[in-house]
């Protein structure tokens, strides 16, 4: 099973607009340049995008030839990429799993085009496809979110961002099945103090103490962070890792 990382980002990704300090000036000249939250698991001959907020969607596809996709959440930027090729021509309709939201986003589900959002994924009801078991977690997010657990050739691996914190259900999930490897949202710098909806520096290090993974990445990283991480440096814990765009894991 290998993860790559999509895209590691928040909503506003790295560069921000309008922003010229010296993280942005640097992402816009290549380094350290964060996208859409989004990542693709590949096992055997398949492969299963997490998130599709990327505009190069169709792109992508060509790719990795995505099997089917999953959503955490209906959030815009964890869509996007789907309002573009909805309207695309296949034989087949394109899978796309998620949380029951009557909502969505926009018009996203009324005219759904290619895709099939026919089948919603439930909290702890574990399904399996080509072979890897998937069970979605609860997060605490503003709309309906999951994170998924993947179980495959006996490697596991939690996906979980959006997030500020876990329910307790999920942790005590994760105590029981502890993961290889844990990816967690890390939005904001340490000690935030206007943080809503996604873990600070400090929360996702606080969650990796109690689950105690064999590794975890950062993602969702936000241009606050990173600045942070420029002006100050920080130290991690062992087996702590920063998720940067195009970062590949073996498991």
């Amino acid at each position: 099973m290998k993860l790559t990382f999509l895209g590691t980002g928040d909503a506003a990704g790295v560069p921000l607009f309008g922003c010229d300090c010296d993280t942005c000036m640097q992402a816009r000249r290549g380094m350290g340049m964060r996208r859409a939250c989004s990542a693709v698991i590949r096992f055997g001959s398949s492969s299963i995008l997490i998130d599709a907020g990327r505009g190069d969607l169709a792109e992508l596809f060509d790719q990795y030839n995505f099997d089917r996709i999953l959503l955490t959440h209906y959030h815009a930027d964890h869509v996007l990429g789907l309002f573009h090729i909805r309207w695309g021509s296949r034989d087949s309709a394109i899978a796309v799993h998620g949380p029951a939201d009557e909502q969505g986003c926009a018009d996203l589900l009324k005219h759904a085009g290619i895709l099939d959002f026919s089948s919603c994924m439930q909290p702890f009801e574990s399904r399996s496809f080509e072979d890897i078991s998937i069970t979605p977690l609860p997060l605490n997010h503003s709309k309906p979110t999951l994170g998924y657990f993947f179980d495959y050739d006996g490697k596991r691996l939690a996906y979980l961002t959006d997030t500020l914190e876990l329910p307790a259900a999920t942790e005590s999930f994760l105590l029981e099945n502890r993961p290889d490897l844990l990816v967690i949202d890390s939005c904001f710098p340490p000690d935030c103090e206007h943080k809503r909806n996604h873990n600070d520096l400090d929360d996702a290090l606080n969650i990796h103490r109690r689950i105690t993974p064999g590794e975890t990445w950062l993602t969702h990283i936000g241009h606050g962070l990173d600045s942070f991480w420029q002006q100050q440096g920080i130290e991690l814990p062992d087996h702590v890792f920063v998720a940067a765009d195009g970062d590949e894991i073996n498991l």
